[in-house]
């Protein structure tokens, strides 16, 4: 596996696989539709954020993150696995290198809006639960905030 900059080309499989990743969890079609804006990366994303692929060997998409740093703040925008290659330390590698490029990046704290579900792996990787903030796709829903406090 390898983790590598995302590309203008890529970024219709991004929009795909956070889909999929998402509806893991079982969330219901309404849900899914009303998230779908959240999860689209856009090609101006490419440059607000650094995107980043993980890979297979043969070049097939694992997963991917999208970080953007504004001062001491590194917000972790997406991490979505592919749904077939789950267990498989693609998200650990993942969150690796994101922290890895907030760090350079200067920043002192990564912050993840986590979907609920997902808070356990985000605390296995060091990440603090710190309160909550309303939903950008779902009105009356809370995400939790983690941050993760960096070197």
């Amino acid at each position: 596996m390898r983790i590598i900059d995302a590309t203008a080309s890529d970024l219709p499989a991004l929009s795909t696989l956070a889909m999929s990743s998402k509806a893991v969890w079982g969330y219901e079609e309404a849900f899914m539709m009303a998230c779908r804006e959240e999860l689209t990366v856009r090609r101006a994303h490419l440059y607000t954020h650094r995107v980043r692929v993980a890979v297979d060997d043969d070049g097939s998409l694992l997963g991917f993150h999208g970080v953007v740093v504004e001062g001491d703040d590194a917000d972790l925008a997406w991490l979505f696995v592919a749904p077939d290659a789950l267990a498989r330390g693609i998200g650990a590698a993942l969150f690796a290198d994101a922290r890895q490029l907030a760090e350079r990046a200067g920043a002192r704290t990564l912050v993840v809006e986590s979907d609920p579900n997902a808070v356990g792996f985000y605390e296995t990787q060091g990440a603090e639960l710190v309160g909550t903030v309303p939903s950008g796709s779902i009105e009356g829903r809370v995400l939790p905030v983690l941050h993760l406090v960096l070197a």
